[in-house]
């Protein structure tokens, strides 16, 4: 990657690791890096948090709001269902988002995508209940629920290639991370809000009207993300692409054909660090608060507080991963997983709040390792010209494995077996992605 010519002293800066981040100048249309780096992370942080209050409310409040009366269990898992949807709506957005993002540029499908997932979400907001309008109200959540995944489809492949096609010498690893940096920030806005309401509400009042007040903010930080992205310009490496060559006329073809074992190494790469982050989350919460008995509040609470292990993990991953290579942290990464799947049902099953949130903790922790660095290392296997499909499929193909289903899969085994089975869930989505990583070799490291 090059940097502004303007900027020669940055540029060897930056190759011996000694200048500020947030000081280096980048070619990106004369945008600070500063800016660069807010727009990738901002985007994943909107994508978290209208994700994880989706996920928040499907555990909570959308199973008596939006199904019929059954069984506790029987309204989770239709609730759960409907949270799986967004996942297989992930890759149609990539492959819709990432044909324009490789044939018109990064920046101007970045601001569609995000627009298309704020929507959305702001849409949930005003919803009827099932007891309301009947079955139209599970269907019109099922609709937006998959126009939120189309859309985020789109998101996180785009605001990956900002960062890294951005990023000097040296530091691809620690720009890769921006966007990784926005789930943490993302969860702590949705939890944080939750708690606050569950605090300063009557569980009437928002089981009634306030569990919508999430999905009204969202609209907040959809117009910031706007607001930055439209700022920013287009990355080197799609200007250089297009430079050299005619863009592809269909990317995902081109993906298939010529980067098939990329695109299903990668996939599988993806596949522990969904499975860690919503076991840990939505299941857990779903879990902690029937099975256990814990209320609400104090639950989010817990997870408020493991939740600053994720971001640590990811600054960590960063560095290691741009001291050695993010192919090595993440399959470092994948054994951690493995042995917090282990001792899941030993530390977390015993119902003692505070192993409940060492373990937690931990989980969120190896999180960061098999997730911080998928930002620099998913774009380094395709090429610039279908770059943006590419890693865009294999993370969001990755997120239907990993991701769509574990919530579900792990509240049948909960039900059938308890933690253990569950443990042994993460443990061998773990397994999944060391198997899919050893066989990676990046190409596209520039």
């Amino acid at each position: 990657m090059r940097l502004d010519r303007r900027g020669p002293r940055l540029q060897a800066e930056a190759n011996e690791g000694t200048a500020d981040v947030a000081s280096v100048q980048t070619g990106a249309g004369g945008a600070s890096t500063r800016r660069v780096l807010t727009a990738s992370l901002v985007g994943t942080a909107v994508e978290f948090y209208d994700f994880y209050i989706y996920a928040t409310a499907a555990s909570l409040v959308f199973p008596k709001l939006f199904f019929p009366a059954a069984s506790d269990s029987a309204q989770l898992m239709q609730s759960y269902a409907t949270f799986a949807v967004a996942f297989f709506a992930r890759p149609v957005g990539a492959a819709f988002f990432g044909h324009f993002g490789d044939r018109i540029g990064r920046k101007s499908t970045l601001v569609a995508s995000l627009l298309t997932m704020g929507l959305s979400t702001l849409l949930i907001a005003f919803l009827p209940t099932y007891a309301m309008v009947g079955w139209v109200a599970p269907a019109l959540l099922c609709l937006l629920r998959f126009g939120q995944g189309f859309g985020l489809g789109g998101e996180w492949g785009g605001a990956a290639l900002l960062a890294v096609e951005n990023a000097p010498p040296g530091w691809r690893a620690r720009f890769g991370m921006f966007p990784q940096l926005g789930a943490p920030v993302g969860f702590i806005a949705a939890n944080g809000l939750f708690l606050l309401l569950g605090l300063g509400l009557s569980a009437e009042d928002f089981q009634a009207w306030g569990w919508r007040l999430p999905f009204l903010a969202s609209a907040i930080l959809v117009g910031l993300g706007l607001w930055v992205r439209l700022r920013i310009g287009e990355t080197p490496a799609f200007q250089k692409a297009l430079e050299e060559a005619e863009p592809s006329h269909v990317p995902m073809a081109e993906v298939v054909r010529r980067h098939g074992g990329a695109l299903l190494g990668g996939t599988f790469a993806v596949v522990a660090c969904f499975a860690i982050f919503y076991i840990s989350t939505a299941f857990a919460l779903g879990y902690g608060t029937t099975k256990l008995g814990y209320s609400r509040e104090t639950f989010l609470a817990v997870q408020l507080g493991a939740i600053l292990f994720l971001a640590a993990g990811i600054l960590a991953a960063g560095w290691w991963s741009d001291v050695a290579n993010p192919r090595r942290v993440l399959m470092a990464g994948c054994v951690g997983t493995v042995a917090v799947g282990a001792v899941m049902g030993l530390m977390m099953g015993a119902g003692s709040l505070p192993l409940i949130w060492l373990w937690l903790s931990l989980a969120l922790l190896m999180m960061g390792f098999v997730y911080g660095p998928l930002g620099a290392f998913l774009p380094s296997l395709f090429p610039p010209r279908v770059r943006y499909t590419g890693a865009s499929i294999a993370f969001n193909v990755g997120g239907i494995i990993g991701g769509g289903l574990a919530p579900i899969a792990a509240q049948l085994l909960a039900d059938r077996g308890g933690l253990a089975p569950v443990g042994l869930y993460l443990a061998a989505a773990g397994l999944l992605s060391f198997v899919g990583l050893v066989a990676l070799k990046p190409r596209y490291a520039e």
